[in-house]
């Protein structure tokens, strides 16, 4: 049982999806109401999160807002190393082609490719919050593959180099989520662009279209 929540970001089109955990976020919730609080976990729109859904769940545990830990909360670096990321983001494949040794892709064609290989055009651009500095260094998972964004991140899509791997349109591209499913990791994105984890989920969840799973 899916349900989208109210965003601001056109919900057609090549937006991604942000999914949001209820099942992470009650868990992480009992972890951070046990700790000192730091940072107000309904800023931002709680982080991104959504702050009437998450102010929501919280009020049903009967846990204050102000008195919880938000990296904790939303499964954060630097929050409790048990929590689990609430928040993951998915994009979708939109297509294939083969790309030959030597042709380059994307503005300014600063990847070219040093074989022939298979490219895939992924949803999700800095628009959506998918940095553009993510180029060239960060890893999408594909039918459970790691496969590196190449060339730079344009306004609403991305293109990944997929190697040997042909995916249909339409299948599922995880940008980051939860390590221990085999998603990239949030840590990727902080490494990779200078944003702490907490910009970075604003910006994704304020962009991207937001669905509540279990």
């Amino acid at each position: 049982m899916t349900s989208t929540l109210p965003v601001r970001a056109d919900a057609g089109g090549v937006a991604p999806v942000a999914r949001l955990s209820e099942g992470n976020l009650r868990g992480n919730a009992l972890l951070a109401a046990a700790q000192t609080g730091e940072g107000d976990a309904l800023a931002v729109d709680a982080w991104g999160h959504g702050a009437e859904w998450v102010a929501s769940i919280l009020s049903a545990l009967d846990i204050d807002p102000g008195a919880v830990d938000a990296a904790t909360l939303y499964g954060l670096p630097g929050g409790d190393p048990r929590a689990k990321p609430v928040l993951s983001l998915h994009g979708r494949v939109l297509g294939t082609k083969p790309l030959l040794a030597g042709e380059g892709v994307s503005y300014g064609y600063i990847h070219r490719a040093p074989s022939d290989t298979t490219v895939a055009l992924v949803t999700g651009g800095y628009a959506q919050g998918v940095v553009r500095s993510l180029g060239n260094v960060a890893d999408v998972v594909i039918a459970g593959r790691r496969h590196r964004i190449v060339g730079r991140v344009a306004m609403d899509v991305c293109v990944v180099d997929v190697t040997d791997a042909r995916p249909e349109w339409g299948t599922d591209a995880v940008f980051f989520g939860d390590p221990d499913a085999g998603h990239p990791s949030l840590s990727d994105w902080t490494d990779a662009t200078g944003w702490n984890a907490g910009e970075i989920v604003a910006a994704v969840g304020a962009r991207a279209v937001r669905t509540v799973v279990a």
